[in-house]
């Protein structure tokens, strides 16, 4: 299943300065892993040591919060379109 992911400015390096690629994938999790097989450093930059997302990383399938849904077993549907986007905090 192809989909687009949106690459959020601070991680374009990883992916040669593309905002948006294509990749394989039926749940976040596999577009993650098909990301990092691509452009390889993505996985190390979402995924933390426990194998959840980093708490600093919002995915998004759809507009729709993946951490509301099944998290990295969120489904992503052929042609749809996921977004990664950093946290923002500070006062």
């Amino acid at each position: 299943m192809s989909v687009t992911v949106r690459i959020p400015t601070t991680l374009r390096p990883l992916s040669g300065g593309a905002s948006e690629v294509t990749v394989e994938g039926s749940t976040v999790r596999d577009v993650i892993v098909s990301l990092d097989a691509t452009h390889p450093g993505f996985k190390d930059r979402l995924i933390d040591e426990s194998g959840g997302l980093h708490r600093y990383v919002n995915v998004f399938v759809d507009d729709d919060d993946v951490r509301f849904a099944d998290g990295l077993a969120t489904s992503v549907p052929d042609g749809q379109t996921v977004a990664i986007v950093p946290a923002v905090a500070g006062g």
